[in-house]
């Protein structure tokens, strides 16, 4: 079995109606669908982007800029790259 930790929240009178009558809908304990509902809160956080992986980025392109231009012309005109 998982360890569990204990919370104590405060909920108003009307949050504590809805869990009641959830829980008893269908079948679960209020700690379930309190579990659940913090499960949810996952998809709320805005998106943590990967700090590593963004320094590698940047080390990578400082890498190519320290190459200086590259030699020679490039053969395709900006038009190329739209599709029609």
């Amino acid at each position: 079995m998982v360890q569990m930790v204990r919370k104590q929240v405060y909920l108003a009178p009307h949050q504590e109606a809805l869990l009641k009558r959830l829980a008893r809908e269908r079948g679960m304990t209020e700690a379930e669908i309190i579990r659940q509902a913090v499960e949810q809160i996952e998809a709320w956080v805005p998106f943590r982007p990967d700090l590593k992986a963004w320094e590698q980025e940047r080390q990578f392109l400082e890498r190519l800029m320290e190459q200086g231009p590259v030699v020679g012309k490039r053969t395709w005109r900006r038009e190329d790259l739209y599709g029609r």
